[in-house]
């Protein structure tokens, strides 16, 4: 084994390569996103960013007078850098007279699990966890009702942010597989949302071709009319590189911010699609915990008289806890069940992770083809039964956050 693969792992534990050998005679491409290897923002250029909004006059001009802040940030299943970006924004709160009392902090969580201490620490940063109160959101109760949107969707936001008179929200741009684009109107419906608002807004009726473009995707549309009962104040969102850390940040009045960071997140994700392929080996780790995002990017990799799929998802975390779409016994999931089908052209689907949880596989359609393994050595294995020492393949480093070129 000559073949050396080296793969980012363990966002939220300690950053480090997974290095995977591959037989001497197979033939590996290794496609990565645009931007993979751009330098993580220094402090300055966050404090640029932070402190000159876009289409919004300084935080610490708008928040003068204001009585209550509150700061809402995308969960743990997300690998949003926080801790990074967060004092730049305290400092011009402070700048503006907002003591501490006054501010508070809540995870943005949609209808995924809650957030513990460990998690908010991880996000946040421990100085913050010492200075200011951190709550999760929850979808089930203390929801105000705030508006309708055109599409029909009753919305109800969070009603601890409702009250507060000055908001904020942190979060970044990464491809989603169900709307296109995370960031926007998201930060807002799922994330501080009831839940019968996310059931409403994801069952809107949206075929593939709509899907495919975030432009005309009507649940985006109908996330971003919901976010205009927000009133947020200030949007600050980021592009993260193969390691998850902040290359760029866009920060102001919601709309301007995001529209301008679309653009770049465009080319910044961009990957040229492998084709014809014996195996695919997809790695999760910005959405590690959402590791189906990672399917995406593989199926259409593979030739088209089959071949097999790897996907890797180290996650110690487990797959993401989900009232909407996850499984919650051997025959109950969620009210709009999420199940990734595997299609006719996949062979075999081999989940690999060195952390056992066969529960996770509950996000992929039941199937004789799909398998999980822990240890490597068993994967190459199954793979050169088929294959043997000769096979074409693809790696896509980032798998759960790349976008096709389509070229």
């Amino acid at each position: 084994m000559s073949i050396l693969i080296k793969l980012p792992q363990l966002a939220w534990y300690e950053p480090s390569e997974l290095k995977l050998p591959l037989p001497d005679g197979w033939r590996v491409e290794v496609c990565n996103m645009a931007g993979y290897d751009r330098p993580v923002m220094t402090d300055d250029q966050i404090r640029h960013s932070i402190t000159h909004l876009i289409g919004s006059p300084p935080i610490r001009e708008i928040a003068k007078g204001k009585q209550e802040v509150v700061i809402i940030f995308d969960d743990i299943a997300r690998v949003t850098r926080v801790a990074r970006i967060v004092p730049f924004v305290l400092e011009e709160l402070a700048d503006a007279g907002i003591p501490d009392r006054r501010i508070r902090f809540i995870a943005a969580t949609g209808t995924h699990g809650a957030m513990t201490r460990e998690d908010f620490a991880k996000k946040l940063g421990e100085p913050v966890l010492a200075r200011f109160r951190f709550y999760n959101h929850n979808p089930f109760d203390n929801c105000t009702y705030v508006g309708t949107t055109s599409r029909g969707t009753k919305v109800s936001l969070n009603s601890e942010f409702m009250q507060c008179d000055f908001r904020i929200a942190i979060g970044s741009i990464t491809p989603h597989l169900f709307v296109g684009f995370s960031g926007g109107g998201k930060i807002i419906l799922p994330g501080i949302s009831s839940f019968e608002t996310i059931l409403y807004n994801h069952r809107l009726p949206c075929d593939a071709a709509a899907k495919a473009k975030y432009e005309t995707n009507p649940i985006p549309l109908d996330m971003s009319e919901a976010a205009d009962f927000a009133h947020l104040d200030v949007n600050i969102e980021g592009l993260v590189n193969l390691w998850g850390e902040t290359v760029d940040l866009f920060a102001g009045e919601l709309k301007q911010s995001h529209d301008i960071g679309i653009l770049a997140a465009k080319s910044h994700y961009l990957t040229k699609m492998a084709k014809n392929k014996d195996v695919v080996i997809a790695n999760a780790y910005a959405k590690v915990s959402e590791a189906g995002a990672g399917l995406g990017t593989a199926y259409p990799s593979v030739k088209q008289e089959g071949g097999d799929v790897v996907l890797i998802c180290n996650a110690p975390q487990g797959q993401v806890v989900h009232y909407l779409g996850g499984p919650w016994g051997e025959n109950f999931c969620g009210r709009q069940s999420i199940k990734i089908p595997v299609p006719p052209h996949i062979n075999r689907l081999i989940v690999y992770t060195e952390y056992p949880d066969l529960t996770g596989l509950g996000f992929i359609e039941q199937s004789e083809k799909v398998m999980m393994l822990n240890q490597w050595d068993d994967v190459l294995k199954v793979l050169q039964e088929s294959h043997g020492n000769h096979a074409e393949v693809v790696v896509y480093p980032n798998a759960d956050i790349q976008q096709y070129s389509g070229e």
